[in-house]
């Protein structure tokens, strides 16, 4: 298997979702979840092209960064701990999974600069998956004002893993929705402008909805360790 080869195949895929719903293709970020692959893996992705990788642990994140440094940017796309904050801090440019207060007050404790952050939402309301309810999202973002070394721009999801087109969807209208009604706020520390949606499996319905970022692994990198 070449990453090169599934990189343009997922490149033209990504272009004909955004073709159908007439959107240009540079709305599209494409990251690599690299999180279940070697580090050579991940340097194969950055040869093919992919210039964002995303890591759901903090080991793995650190063991990559040490050999790739920053040619990539670096999305923290996992459940976060708030003890291991401290650790990758430094070393992420988007936290994908902010979804308490906890959280936020120890990212704006620990940085020395303003963090992008994404705030996790549960739109399937799965009890296996973290994040807010979507009724919870308007009220946590209102109160995340203070915490200045946060910027919120934007939100997360994970849709279900089913063949049922309308399940995932009625999933990224949702954060869509709640997209549109955070951007009417026009708040400064929040302007909302990236949904994070959409995976190996579904990646090209999320961007008919409205995917900015897209989370792709095994489809693009595998899952060999």
């Amino acid at each position: 298997m070449l990453v090169k080869d599934n990189f343009e195949k997922i490149e033209k895929n990504i272009e004909e979702a955004c073709v159908k719903v007439n959107r240009p293709k540079n709305d599209i970020t494409l990251i690599a979840v690299t999180k279940y692959v070697t580090i050579e893996r991940a340097q194969e992705a950055l040869e093919a092209g992919v210039r964002h990788l995303g890591e759901n642990r903090e080991d793995g994140l650190l063991a990559k960064f040490e050999i790739l440094k920053d040619k990539p940017v670096w999305h923290f796309i996992g459940s976060l701990q708030t003890r291991k904050v401290k650790s990758i801090i430094d070393y992420v440019d988007y936290i994908h999974s902010l979804d308490r207060l906890s959280l936020a007050k120890e990212i704006h404790k620990r940085a020395d600069r303003t963090i992008k952050c994404l705030v996790q939402v549960n739109t399937s309301q799965e009890e296996t998956k973290h994040g807010l309810a979507p009724e919870e999202t308007i009220n946590f973002i209102k109160n995340l004002a203070e915490y200045t070394n946060i910027q919120i721009v934007g939100l997360m999801t994970m849709a279900p893993f089913t063949d049922d087109e309308a399940q995932l969807r009625s999933c990224f209208q949702t954060l869509k929705r709640l997209q549109t009604e955070i951007q009417a706020m026009h708040l400064d520390y929040a302007p909302c402008i990236e949904l994070s949606m959409g995976m190996s499996n579904d990646y090209s319905i999320a961007i008919e909805e409205g995917a900015t970022m897209i989370r792709i692994g095994t489809a693009l990198v595998g899952n060999e360790k």
